[in-house]
């Protein structure tokens, strides 16, 4: 199979074309815009493989997406701008990457006829809700710029399904970890903070909730679904791992050596979602469970940073924000 990643450059991204190449037979083309969240960098130990094929490009450029897509079997579209903070100043990208990019995409993979569309969103798409979990079937009630976008772009992914028969399957995966993620997001920004002897920017009381996913969790479920996933389907990918804010800072906090005088309060961010939390029965029924414990993977996270200083300082978060 040859399978085109969008984002491939990027930290899900790279970290899915490793697993399928560790792991499967499959043939790879890496399609980036590399913005600030993606680099060549990220992706040289793997570019130099004969099973992989990099195009520079825009999701949204029909052109380029025709030339990385032919001879290709599936796609995997994880492409997409990502970070609330930003959809917040600058919404207009976000609905262009975001709704656009997987509108081409779509369309070009129905005109070539390829024969999977994996479309990667996010469990914000669903909103907040104090108890219980979301599942596949409840409905959608974003409340960013960013999360709207993703929402729109899963509903037109699914219409390519329903209006042309495109065999779509859509996951949609709670707060992701782990190596190669940019320095924005709550972990590696705390991380290489505190590392650095620096003070962190907590939102209000840090009493949010997040579900934590290591990122080696997410890709062994998005293989899952390209392999078994039904046409039409939708997958919630949850790590089952709730943390809040300040209990998550702590334990970065604790990993790093650090005291709790460095933590700053921020105010917090408008519309914060108190809580996220999702149902991933349907997708375990395939034979997916999460693998990676919250406190090994924090510690292989922070050790990677630790280690990893060439990549992650140059792209360090200036103002900080907190994801």
């Amino acid at each position: 199979m040859r399978v085109l990643i969008t984002g491939g450059a990027g930290f899900i991204g790279s970290n899915l074309v490793r697993r399928l190449l560790a792991g499967t037979t499959h043939e790879i083309v890496i399609l980036d815009a590399l913005t600030y969240a993606g680099g060549e960098d990220t992706i040289a130990d793997v570019v130099g493989d004969a099973r992989v094929e990099f195009v520079a490009g825009d999701i949204a450029d029909r052109g380029v997406v025709r030339t990385a897509m032919s001879g290709c079997d599936a796609v995997m579209h994880l492409a997409a701008e990502s970070h609330v903070d930003r959809s917040l100043v600058d919404p207009d990208v976000f609905v262009r990457t975001n709704c656009l990019g997987t509108n081409v995409l779509c369309d070009v993979a129905l005109e070539l006829g390829l024969e999977t569309f994996v479309h990667v969103s996010t469990d914000e798409v669903y909103g907040s809700r104090t108890e219980g979990s979301f599942t596949e079937e409840d409905p959608l009630r974003p409340t960013s710029p960013y999360s709207a976008s993703k929402a729109a772009s899963d509903m037109i992914a699914l219409s390519y399904h329903r209006s042309f028969g495109l065999d779509v399957r859509v996951t949609r995966a709670s707060n992701n970890y782990g190596p190669f993620q940019y320095p924005e997001k709550i972990i590696p920004l705390f991380t290489t903070r505190l590392i650095d002897g620096q003070d962190v920017p907590l939102y209000g009381e840090g009493l949010q909730v997040r579900d934590w996913l290591h990122v080696d969790d997410h890709c062994a479920a998005l293989v899952t679904v390209l392999e078994r996933g039904s046409a039409g389907g939708v997958y919630n990918i949850g790590g089952s791992r709730e943390l809040t804010n300040l209990e998550l800072t702590r334990r970065l906090l604790e990993l790093t050596g650090r005291e709790a005088s460095c933590v700053t309060r921020v105010p917090d961010r408008p519309g914060h979602d108190f809580r996220y939390s999702i149902s991933t029965g349907r997708l375990r029924e395939l034979g997916w469970v999460p693998e990676v414990g919250i406190e090994k993977g924090l510690a292989a996270t922070v050790e990677w940073y630790r280690s990893n200083r060439w990549w992650w300082e140059p792209r360090r978060a200036a103002p900080a924000m907190v994801g």
